[in-house]
């Protein structure tokens, strides 16, 4: 292969990723005209058109994106080694994208970043909120956090949180006026506040009692897209929530909610790292699985 060839290819990637000359140029601290000149000269090598050129964008034709598509796991092997190599040198360093569910920064991650950044400080750890489960390698990102139960076959996980269980509360005024249900199938005449994924989709309350699931969907004045919100709410007494225990454990200490329908909550796997297998493995990257991982 043309030695050439590899650092204009490096460059053609740059500009499909920024979208522009202009922002491959600052990614990459070299002039606009030599990211032009770089890709030009590509494109006459190989007597194909890989990018088509308008006054406001640039975009990969047919081609291009056929190209780049076969390129990218390449580059990304590329990148790591010479990631690597610059980390072993010393310490983990450098910057980790983890794509993390709201939830488990709030329960798993926050809790601890302190320490992780004073444990690791050549380390920039950016934390994408996402609660669709995401494509790490496609996304751009080192590793996710998705719960035990969402995980595809493919990645390695490695468990950074103990078992979770939902809890089903409401306040002592909502159920001064509205009766305890006993059954997940009395919810349909309660009070809920719901919770909606970024998708759009709203959750569906799922029970479990020997071997018996249910799904509920159900109904009621608040639609809300935030645990901690959603807590608040049903303390307020705006009608009954469905959220992860640790949400509410200080307000069922003190007496504020009321506890239903706890023999139908089981406990779960609770959070993962989950990352692509590959050859290598970014000491950055090994440095953060190691700090959250649960022993034991």
């Amino acid at each position: 292969m043309n030695r050439a060839h590899l650092s204009q290819l490096a460059v053609l990637a740059t500009v499909a990723q920024c979208g522009s000359f202009r922002g491959a140029a600052r990614e990459l601290a070299i002039a606009p005209s030599a990211v032009s000149h770089a890709v030009s000269s590509l494109e006459a090598r190989l007597g194909v058109r890989l990018l088509a050129r308008s006054t406001r964008s640039v975009a990969p034709t047919e081609e291009g994106a056929q190209l780049l598509e076969r390129l990218r796991p390449a580059l990304s092997e590329i990148d790591l080694a010479l990631e690597t190599a610059v980390e072993a040198r010393d310490r983990p360093a450098g910057n980790l994208r983890l794509s993390v569910p709201r939830t488990a920064a709030h329960l798993v991650l926050t809790p601890r970043l302190g320490a992780f950044a004073a444990a690791y400080p050549d380390i920039v750890l950016e934390i994408v909120i996402e609660d669709r489960f995401t494509d790490v390698v496609e996304g751009g990102f080192d590793a996710g956090v998705r719960l035990g139960e969402s995980l595809q076959g493919d990645m390695i996980a490695v468990r950074i949180g103990p078992d979770i269980r939902g809890a089903v509360v409401g306040a002592p005024s909502y159920f001064e006026a509205n009766p305890e249900p006993r059954h997940p199938r009395d919810l349909a005449g309660h009070r809920c506040i719901r919770f909606r994924f970024s998708s759009g989709t709203l959750y569906r309350w799922e029970f479990e009692k020997r071997r018996e699931a249910i799904e509920m969907a159900v109904e009621g004045p608040l639609i809300l897209d935030e645990d901690h919100l959603i807590a608040r709410a049903a303390v307020d007494g705006a009608g009954l929530a469905f959220v992860f225990e640790d949400y509410v454990r200080a307000p069922l200490a003190d007496g504020r909610l009321i506890r239903v329908l706890e023999d139908w909550c089981p406990s779960f796997d609770g959070f993962f790292v989950y990352y692509p297998s590959r050859r290598q493995m970014r000491p950055a990257l090994r440095a953060l699985v190691d700090f959250f991982k649960v022993s034991g």
